[in-house]
């Protein structure tokens, strides 16, 4: 059983998400808050897999409140999926940042968010298509960036095929796509992608491409 917080400030939200969640797969949904705050309270006291947070909130909002769960858990003791409608969002690379696992419309669907949720739990990060557009186009339009040193070392352990595949990621290709490009099958491109994260220390694939572009990576 996967045991979900949810945290919205719009109570519908919420009762959206539990209708969802409790007609498809081994979900338990353990507790819920109505803002960031109330989200790391909960998380003191009830033991959480998965918490959905929406990025904005009143108050402590989404980003906050997963900086201050990060301080006490780490990415593999709960994972943060976070709910935005990504309209010209400027928090999402923040999010990510500050420790999210994923990024996730509210506009999605049943299966694409289940798919998620299982996703994390299996130590991936998801990226909605319009995730992708929005972290991609907040990274590459961020000021001048002076090249992270440190992580660039970090990627002389890649090796070229490994590169390739970060490369692809970061124009927003999903795993299909990769495999289509680099006619390589779905599942090499995982292996090659999850090796990639072990070299440089990334959580998942959403922070792998934001780690590429810090070590100064461009795409084709």
């Amino acid at each position: 059983m996967i045991r979900l917080l949810l945290v919205d400030d719009q109570e519908m939200i919420r009762i959206g998400l539990r209708g969802i969640l409790g007609r498809h797969g081994p979900f338990e949904i353990v507790a819920e808050a109505a803002d960031g705050l109330g989200a790391v309270d909960a998380l003191a006291s009830q033991p959480v897999d998965v918490v959905l947070m929406d990025i904005r909130m009143p108050g402590i909002d989404g980003v906050e409140a997963t900086r201050r769960i990060r301080e006490q858990w780490t990415a593999e003791q709960v994972r943060i999926i976070m709910l935005t409608t990504f309209e010209q969002d400027a928090n999402v690379l923040a999010a990510l940042r500050a420790g999210a696992n994923a990024f996730l419309s509210k506009a999605a669907g049943p299966r694409e968010l289940i798919s998620a949720i299982e996703e994390v739990v299996a130590g991936g990060g998801a990226l909605s298509p319009s995730a992708s557009a929005t972290l991609i186009g907040r990274v590459k339009d961020e000021p001048a960036t002076v090249v992270d040193e440190e992580m660039a070392a970090k990627f002389e352990a890649v090796t070229p095929r490994e590169r390739d595949v970060v490369l692809k990621m970061m124009t927003g290709l999903d795993v299909d796509g990769i495999a289509a490009e680099l006619f390589l099958s779905p599942f090499t491109v995982k292996t090659h992608a999850n090796r990639a994260m072990t070299k440089v220390g990334a959580r998942d694939r959403a922070q792998l491409v934001a780690f590429a572009y810090r070590a100064g990576l461009q795409p084709n």
